[in-house]
């Protein structure tokens, strides 16, 4: 299925909250004919734009080809969070790599979201960003585990995570369906399309070549390389490959490893004085279901929550009803609040739910798979995939590294068996297993 179009109208953002409260760029221009450059960025997502602001503040000619709009994918759509470390926690990174290469993962992923803090204040970009997001426990054992997890962090790590019983998690967030969790100051969150398009304006600043409306069919190996559009080519030393769950057949290599699903967001009207009703303090939070409820208040006092799991890859004909349901199994004091806004985006996962990098050929590579943590590390992606195209490749190499099995089934039946997979971790979440 062609997720660039089976959800979306061609070249438009969806009617999110976010696009809602964003002035958007206007228009760039399609690539017809043939364009020329050192590097060609596939994708207009965070990863696209940080390696081509990256590589043209470094003083290389960039061309990046876009199929709709600049943060038209999961970058504008996701719940805006800017987790710490990976989308694995410490302890089971480090079971999986062993505690000195853990500890490389935890300091590149504080370097991940230094990263948008510096590029947002070095480029003034508004996204409203703020600290603190907490992890919510459903069950006592959760809570337990947490716990432990923040005695870990501080004993191993020095980082402090700020703990809760279940009373004090509930004063946090006044939901009853948590029975603990921990607070982390260190992390943030944010409006991800006004990062985004605050990214494309410092790109276009530093001179990057912006197509929009251009749709990559195929692509050529050699030097240059050649990327083809529906209208015109761009020729260039080395290609990049940054379209996350967007890649459709431009590489099957890629795609064998990294897996696009759906994921929904509702907002709510505005609530007011009843936004104490679900946070006393202004911080985001996720919750442990292995199908995740995230949410956060937004300036205008909405509560920005997503959840529910999707078995297809066209959405659903009712996203509101979708999401409506975590919602309320998460605030059910909530069930008189309109839902103003409901959308859905594609992002994409991997196996072990740690991003994809890979050089799939000797001057084209390609970042993806952030199932879930993109904010942080798809920005710092690109800078890695930016220094590995001049020569300095270690953060690139450090993920490149990381195994990455392919998913069973091949391209036909991977996407049924998952659906199997999450129906069953669905059907845990609501037996509370």
């Amino acid at each position: 299925m062609d997720l660039l179009h089976a959800n979306d109208r061609t070249g438009e953002y969806p009617d999110s909250w976010y696009a809602a409260t964003t002035e958007a760029l206007p228009p760039f221009p399609a690539l017809e004919g043939e364009a020329s450059a050192d590097v060609c960025v596939v994708g207009g997502g965070y990863t696209g734009l940080s390696a081509a602001l990256h590589l043209a503040e470094a003083g290389l000619s960039v061309v990046l080809l876009e199929a709709h709009r600049v943060g038209f994918g999961a970058s504008g759509r996701n719940g805006g969070q800017l987790g710490s470390g990976q989308r694995r926690d410490q302890q089971e990174l480090e079971a999986m790599v062993g505690r000195d290469t853990a500890r490389r993962f935890w300091e590149l992923g504080q370097d991940a979201k230094q990263l948008v803090r510096d590029l947002v204040a070095r480029h003034g970009i508004d996204c409203q960003l703020k600290d603190g997001i907490a992890w919510a426990a459903t069950s006592d054992n959760s809570a337990r585990h947490l716990d432990d997890y923040a005695a870990h962090m501080a004993r191993h790590y020095d980082y402090p995570l700020e703990r809760f019983d279940a009373e004090g998690m509930q004063a946090l967030c006044r939901s009853p369906d948590y029975r603990g969790g921990v607070l982390d100051m260190g992390a943030a969150h944010l409006h991800p399309l006004k990062l985004a398009l605050g990214l494309a304006r410092a790109a276009r600043a530093a001179g990057v070549r912006i197509f929009e409306r251009a749709l990559v069919t195929g692509w050529d190996e050699g030097t240059p390389a050649v990327v083809r559009t529906e209208a015109g080519t761009a020729r260039a030393d080395h290609v990049i490959l940054a379209t996350n769950g967007y890649l459709g057949r431009l590489d099957d290599r890629v795609g064998a490893r990294v897996m696009p699903i759906n994921n929904f967001v509702v907002a709510t009207e505005p609530l007011g004085d009843r936004a104490a009703e679900v946070l006393t303090r202004d911080v985001a939070v996720c919750d442990d279901r292995f199908v995740v409820n995230y949410f956060r208040l937004s300036h205008d006092k909405r509560l920005i929550f997503g959840g529910g799991e999707s078995y297809g890859y066209r959405f659903p004909d009712d996203i509101r009803a979708k999401v409506r349901k975590p919602l309320l199994q998460t605030f059910p004091h909530l069930a008189d609040v309109k839902l103003d806004y409901a959308w859905g985006g594609t992002l994409a996962i991997t196996r072990q739910r740690l991003p994809h990098l890979a050089r799939v050929a000797p001057n084209v590579l390609s970042a993806s798979g952030y199932s879930g943590h993109g904010v942080g590390n798809a920005v710092q992606a690109g800078r890695l995939l930016a220094e590995a195209v001049r020569g300095r490749s270690e953060g690139f190499d450090t993920f490149a590294a990381l195994p990455s099995p392919a998913f069973p089934g091949g391209a036909r039946l991977r996407s049924p068996l998952l659906t199997l997979a999450m129906s069953w971790f669905s059907l845990r979440d609501r037996l509370g297993i």
